[in-house]
């Protein structure tokens, strides 16, 4: 797979990344020796860009790919994220269904400590700010950052789910990596709040997140098989009538893509590469691995990306993914 800098700052990386949560946590069960598989069967093909999170699995998740990836270490970027306050059993910590955000600098540094003895390394190349803390100054929180990077335990910095704004000041205290985000055919909201555009003008990496639009081009996942340790199950799954509103979007894109002899999977994945995006896609099957990965291959022209814009402007999809309380989480 071809390699492209990660912002002007960062490092090389696969133009694909693969998101580890669903690997071994997240929707249904699943044992470390399938974890293992996917993680080196990544490798395998060529995927340098790993992505993980201090509260998949009660940091399960961070350990597993620490083991998956010990052996390719120096070869691979690894990325994890801290933010979130937890409950002395290791939880995340909510306060009325909401998951409390952490940004002091006391617990950025102990959260990354964590991440470091989970993952089983000396240094994690890119630690996002999972989410941004309105009672902490992004200033302080990312001092504190910085002060890990300059003792050689963080390489770069980056931002989950921020406004332009805030990534606007968080880079005037230290360069920002990468900025991640859910980006997709069915959720462009980064083009409509500025965030894309800061981050293109700032020279930062930009890393959708579910660029298959919390799985709606590849079927919902059913409610009784998520794993309610990890964040990102605290929000409701698309319902029959959002599904029912996006089927004309769908639609128009299984028609691109089989025009074009390609999944629509595939396509969708492709669609948030063509401007130099690193897209992290996740699964913990092999084969759902290998389909999406070959979506590095594919070039969308001028006239297939004006088709898919026509499909799925911005606003078109009825995408209600997020709960009230995650959503006010969000671009902040």
């Amino acid at each position: 797979m071809r390699q492209l800098p990660l912002g002007r700052t960062g490092p090389m990386v696969s133009a694909m990344g693969l998101g580890c949560m669903s690997i071994n946590t997240t929707y249904d069960p699943s044992d470390e020796n399938e974890a293992l598989a996917t993680l080196h069967r990544a490798v395998e093909l060529g995927v340098t860009f790993f992505d993980t999170a201090e509260p998949c699995g009660l940091g399960a998740n961070e350990r597993v790919v620490g083991r998956g990836l010990a052996a390719s270490r120096d070869d691979v970027t690894i990325a994890t994220k801290v933010g979130f306050a937890h409950t002395h059993d290791g939880r995340t910590a909510l306060v009325d269904g909401r998951p409390v955000v952490d940004g002091r600098p006391e617990h950025i540094v102990k959260a990354i400590d964590g991440s470091l003895t989970r993952l089983a390394t000396d240094r994690i190349d890119l630690v996002y700010l999972h989410r941004t803390d309105p009672t902490v100054p992004i200033e302080h929180t990312v001092t504190a950052m910085a002060d890990l990077v300059q003792a050689g335990k963080v390489r770069h910095l980056g931002l989950c789910e921020a406004s332009a704004a805030t990534i606007r000041r968080a880079h005037a205290v230290q360069p920002i990596t990468a900025v991640q985000t859910e980006y997709s055919l069915f959720d462009r909201s980064a083009e409509r709040n500025g965030v894309l555009s800061a981050v293109r003008e700032l020279g930062i990496g930009f890393v959708p997140c579910s660029p298959l639009g919390q799985g709606l081009l590849t079927g919902p996942f059913p409610r009784q098989h998520l794993n309610a340790t990890v964040v990102g199950t605290f929000d409701p799954l698309p319902q029959d009538d959002t599904l029912t509103a996006n089927k004309r979007v769908i639609a128009t894109i299984g028609r691109v893509a089989a025009a074009k002899g390609v999944a629509a999977s595939q396509l969708a994945i492709a669609w948030t590469m063509a401007d130099g995006a690193v897209p992290i896609p996740g699964t913990r099957h092999l084969r759902h691995l290998e389909e999406n990965l070959a979506a590095a291959d594919v070039s969308l022209t001028a006239e297939e990306l004006a088709a898919l814009d026509a499909a799925a402007p911005i606003g078109a999809a009825a995408d209600e993914c997020h709960s009230p309380e995650s959503m006010a989480l969000l671009t902040r």
